[in-house]
């Protein structure tokens, strides 16, 4: 059984919302229920309550996208499951009851969920309460998706963003829910993950060798639809991408060169930040050179499968009201500042200001150089052959990169020589080459 940090299995999704809303004063729990609200509700008489939810663990989705311009409320499930009907009609009849004209349930296509949604709808109809559901399915995994539909995943926190900005405005249950069903299937959603996670009190939640991701998985562990060996960042997101808009595929998103779009390069749960601003990078390259138009880029954790080592790419094709929509402010503790500036065509890098060079002031020697180039060599040789033992000394002083740094030394060494400028002098040459160290090799030797 894996280690989590938790009071109990059993009351961990009610320590989540209580959790939340000790830390947000715009949202409160409903009594009896494991319901998070708009602390607000007043506020929403006359307008459209948008309600959502699913199984826990997969935060912040979706308690933490409640807040003025998303969602009014959600309703969450123990983890990795379905939320009971009850919780479900007692959110719908609080919203109705504050006043809402209406309430649209916007439910990720599981089956679970569905069944669940979907008798909450029966039962809030019964009771007259104007509702209306808008499934979510945006998962490009499937080639031929089963009889059950594609998945639902990250997408739909972009449907929480257009919905709430719609119902914000006023717009009707009408209008609100034909609206994002339309953009909806503008939306495809395609993750990978390179370790499984595991479910508070069992173990992982499938297998997954040390040197294999796997290709198109559920949110829940599913399993995707293909294993390959370890690569470059570069060429997992090409296989992504190229699976996302495979012709052959009934589940692609389909997009043309000159097409505007808005991406969610979206955390797993448990990869570093680092390794998801290489993957960002490497997918907004990809994009563009495939002549496509990034209007907006999100970039962090927004539908998690607990600590799932992976991420996932979501790409919503969009319309200039899209846009507008998504740019619309919101108080929702999980939705990031994003800059309402197109992300394709911006200049991304500044000019160093020009280094003001001192000239050798004699005639240079090129035996010296000669001299300089094998030492040098010699010197990056030796240092590169010792990584490992410097790692492995530096490790019970320290944090074990000694080797590591003097290796990064002795590359950039190796390819300031090859660049032809080593000074003949040695006074020039010491100064040159401090400073290839200083830019270069970083850590307290560097130094």
């Amino acid at each position: 059984v894996s280690k989590k940090l938790l009071n109990s299995v059993p009351g961990c999704v009610d320590d989540v919302l209580h959790g939340l809303a000790s830390c947000n004063p715009d949202l409160k729990v409903l009594d009896g229920h494991r319901v998070i609200l708009r602390a607000d509700l007043s506020h929403i008489k006359g307008h459209v309550a948008l309600l959502s939810g699913g199984g826990s663990g997969h935060e912040p989705a979706h308690a933490g996208y409640v807040g003025r311009g998303m969602l009014t409320g959600v309703i969450a499930g123990p983890v990795f499951t379905s939320p009971p009907v009850g919780s479900i009609v007692a959110a719908v009849r609080t919203v109705a009851h504050a006043g809402a004209a209406g309430v649209l349930l916007l439910v990720k296509n599981y089956t679970g969920d569905r069944l669940n949604f979907g008798l909450a709808l029966e039962r809030a109809h019964r009771e007259g309460i104007e509702v209306e559901m808008v499934v979510i399915a945006d998962d490009c995994a499937f080639i031929s998706p089963s009889k059950a539909g594609r998945r639902g995943l990250c997408g739909i926190v972009l449907i929480h963003k257009i919905a709430g900005a719609l119902a914000e405005e006023g717009k009707s249950l009408k209008e609100i829910a034909s609206f994002v069903r339309q953009a909806a299937t503008g939306i495809g959603t395609l993750g990978i993950s390179l370790s499984p996670c595991s479910v508070p009190g069992s173990g992982p939640t499938f297998q997954l060798a040390a040197d294999e991701f796997e290709l198109g998985l559920g949110i829940h562990g599913e399993a995707g639809v293909q294993r390959y060996k370890m690569m470059s960042c570069d060429e997992v997101v090409r296989i992504m991408i190229d699976h996302m808009t495979n012709e052959a595929s009934k589940s692609r998103v389909v997009l043309q060169p000159g097409d505007s779009i808005i991406i969610i390069v979206n955390n797993l749960g448990g990869l570093s930040c680092l390794e998801l601003q290489i993957v960002a990078s490497t997918v907004v390259h990809l994009l563009e050179s495939r002549g496509l138009r990034i209007e907006r880029a999100m970039t962090g954790s927004f539908m998690t499968a607990l600590e799932m080592s992976g991420v996932s790419l979501t790409i919503m094709k969009t319309t200039a009201e899209l846009v507008r929509l998504f740019d619309k402010d919101t108080s929702a503790p999980a939705w990031p500042r994003v800059q309402c500036v197109q992300v394709t065509g911006q200049t991304r890098t500044i000019q160093c200001a020009p280094e003001n060079a001192q000239p050798e002031r004699t005639e240079p020697v090129a035996i010296n150089v000669q001299v300089y180039q094998r030492v040098l060599k010699h010197v990056c040789s030796s240092l590169l052959a010792l990584k490992d033992e410097l790692n492995d000394l530096d490790r019970a002083s320290g944090d074990g990169d000694c080797g590591n740094t003097h290796a990064r030394a002795a590359q950039a060494i190796s390819e300031w020589i090859h660049s032809g400028n080593l000074p003949s002098q040695p006074s020039g040459l010491l100064s040159a080459l401090s400073n290839v160290l200083l830019e270069k090799m970083g850590g307290t030797s560097g130094a």
